[in-house]
This record gives structure tokens, C-alpha cells and sequence, in this order.
């Protein structure tokens, strides 16, 4: 009997399948599937804040995706932002949305009904009807981040705050790819939405190839007789001024020049192809026999 020793030495290597040994994708390969998600984003951004601000749906153009580190984005946004962290699927990944200030006071004044200017020397704090427009901001930024990526509550808010600092996301070294989305109203200059997102949230949302949004069902289109085409269809209306009933002999023995007495209805009756629709009273109106509408059946 061989000793334990050279039995184990005997044993074949284990063979390893491929796929298990490859690493995950690089975040060279990620970037381009997070810059088209970003673009189906835009699309939807400029309809969402169409539905939050009113008046015309903005311009919204995206900037190339940039790499960069926790430390030096936080020294590109202002000390006031509507900052939010966001969760992204099941184990909700983090990322982070920053909107300008001026942007949010600007929508603010819009809402308030004014020409959507923002003040001269911005404040401190966001004021309370901020803060209120800042929530709204956040679901629907949610939403249709969620929408592009392929799932309409695939993204929810888990906290916010005015202060970069203060919200504290990510660590100063971590590594994050950025997408900025400039927003267009009009002649006024343009206004920043940034979303950040590390590359362990980068892998989790597109490390399996790109999430393309799934196409929506149709709803079932009911006719409706009040449109086209069938709004067009002429049908022939009669309206029955007398109805009277003659026995057979008196009608054998009519002639030119006989005379019935007649006696119209007080309620013209006027039907489609037999079936009464309305009643009228029998009139004049511009030198011709005119029926004016009493009642619809």
C-alpha cells in the first residue's frame, strides 16, 4: 500500500472553469453602458421636470462620463446642493444625485409663478418651499433614473441634505463615475445635475451587460364614436311630422286633388334608421320648416 503522501501527489489538479476564474468586468467596460443609460435618463429627466416645474419640457444634454474621486467631486459642489443618496436594487447601491441650488430656488420662483430667476446672493439653508420642491425633485429623479434603468422602482432616496459634508456618501478616496446633465430653459444659462456612482455600484447596476427598459404594454384602444372615423359616417335622420292610419277602401278612392285633414304631432319624432334619438317642436327659420330639439331620447 503507497504511502498517503504519494496518493495525494498523484491526484490530478482540479480543473477550474473559466468563467469562475475571470474577474469581474473593469470599469473601462462599464463606463459606455452607464453613458447610454445616461441618455435614456436625459430623455426622461426633461419630461419629469415638465411635470414637476411646468411650462415647456428643458433641453437636457449629457456630458461625457468622467472618473474621478469622492474628495475631488466635493470640491466641484457648492456648500448648499439638494444632495441626495440614493439606493439602487435589492441590496440598494449606493449613489449620489446633487442639483445645483440656484437650479432648485430657480423652479421654486417658477412655481411660485414668477419667471423662475433665482436671487442674487443664494441663502444659507434652503427655505421651506425649497425643502418641499427638493422632495419632489428627489421622487421623480428616483423614478426616472429608475425608468431608464430598465425598472421604474429600481432606485429609492435614503437620506438628503443641503451639505456635501454633512451627507458624508462616500469616503474621500473612493473611486466614482460621474455623469453631469446639463439643463436647458430658454436663454437663461444652464443649471447641473451630477449623478456619482462608485465603481461597486457601477458593477451592480451594469456588470451584466446593459439594461435596456423594457418596452410597456399598450393599453387597449376603446373606439370612441365621437372621433374619427367614425365621426365622419353621414347617417340619413328623418323627422315623422304626421303619422295617421287610413282604412284600405279610403285610400282605394284617392285621387289628385283629395283633401286629408291632418293634425301634426306636438313632438316631432326624429329617428336613424328607426330608432328614435330626439323630439322637436316643427318651426321656421330663415324662410324653411325648421324642428328645434325639445328632448334627446
Amino acid at each position: 500500500m503507497k504511502p498517503q503522501r504519494d496518493f495525494v501527489a498523484e491526484r490530478a489538479a482540479a480543473q477550474h472553469c473559466a468563467e469562475l476564474l475571470r474577474r469581474g468586468p473593469e470599469p473601462a467596460e462599464l463606463l459606455p453602458l452607464f453613458a447610454k443609460a445616461g441618455e435614456r435618463f436625459a430623455r426622461q429627466l426633461a419630461q419629469g421636470l415638465l411635470a414637476v416645474a411646468g411650462g415647456e419640457a428643458p433641453a437636457v444634454e449629457c456630458q461625457p462620463v468622467r472618473e474621478t474621486t469622492m474628495a475631488d467631486l466635493a470640491g466641484t459642489i457648492a456648500p448648499l446642493a439638494a444632495n441626495a443618496l440614493l439606493g439602487a436594487g435589492i441590496g440598494a447601491a449606493p449613489l449620489l444625485a446633487s442639483l445645483q441650488a440656484e437650479a432648485v430656488l430657480r423652479l421654486v420662483d417658477k412655481a411660485f409663478g414668477g419667471k423662475g430667476e433665482a436671487p442674487a446672493v443664494l441663502p444659507e439653508k434652503f427655505p421651506l418651499s425649497a425643502r418641499l420642491l427638493i422632495e419632489r425633485l428627489e421622487a421623480m429623479v428616483a423614478q426616472r433614473l429608475g425608468q431608464a434603468l430598465g425598472s421604474a422602482d429600481a432606485i429609492r432616496a435614503l437620506r438628503r441634505d443641503g451639505s456635501l459634508a454633512d451627507l458624508a456618501p462616500f469616503a474621500p478616496e473612493t473611486r466614482l463615475a460621474v455623469l453631469d446633465l446639463d439643463v436647458m430653459e430658454g436663454m437663461r444659462g444652464p443649471w447641473r445635475l451630477t449623478l456619482a456612482l462608485p465603481y461597486a455600484t457601477l458593477a451592480e447596476l451594469f456588470g451584466h451587460g446593459e439594461r435596456v427598459p423594457a418596452a410597456r404594454p399598450r393599453a387597449p384602444r376603446v373606439a370612441d364614436p365621437a372621433k374619427a372615423p367614425f365621426a365622419d359616417m353621414p347617417l340619413p335622420l328623418s323627422a315623422v311630422l304626421v303619422d295617421m292610419a287610413m282604412p284600405l277602401h279610403a285610400i282605394a278612392t284617392l285621387e289628385p286633388g283629395t283633401v286629408l285633414p291632418v293634425a301634426v304631432a306636438r313632438q316631432v319624432p326624429i329617428a336613424i334608421a328607426g330608432t328614435v334619438i330626439a323630439r322637436g317642436t316643427v318651426g321656421a327659420q330663415d324662410d324653411c320648416v325648421a324642428i328645434k330639439l325639445t328632448m334627446i331620447a
